[in-house]
């Protein structure tokens, strides 16, 4: 084993690398699904298609409360360390 093996865990570094990336690249896959479905939803409400804006609304309430779950989750889990 060599000094720097036994100084850095690489498992543990690399765990942090592949985490963060997952959760940053879902986090805005998320909210990118919050933007189109207040901008469709926006869409169709002017077009008086009220059925599809609801829809569309409804995924975006899911979406953003999706984002806000992810981000209480992650100040809770990095608060327990």
């Amino acid at each position: 084993m060599t000094v720097g093996a036994a100084i850095v865990d690489t498992h543990a570094l690399l765990q942090v690398v592949y985490v963060s990336l997952l959760s940053g690249v879902g986090l805005c896959v998320v909210y990118a699904v919050a933007v189109i479905g207040i901008a469709r939803s926006n869409e169709h409400r002017k077009a008086k298609r009220t059925g599809a804006a609801l829809i569309h609304g409804a995924l975006a309430t899911i979406a953003v409360a999706a984002c806000g779950w992810a981000i209480f989750t992650g100040i809770a889990i990095m608060a327990q360390k």
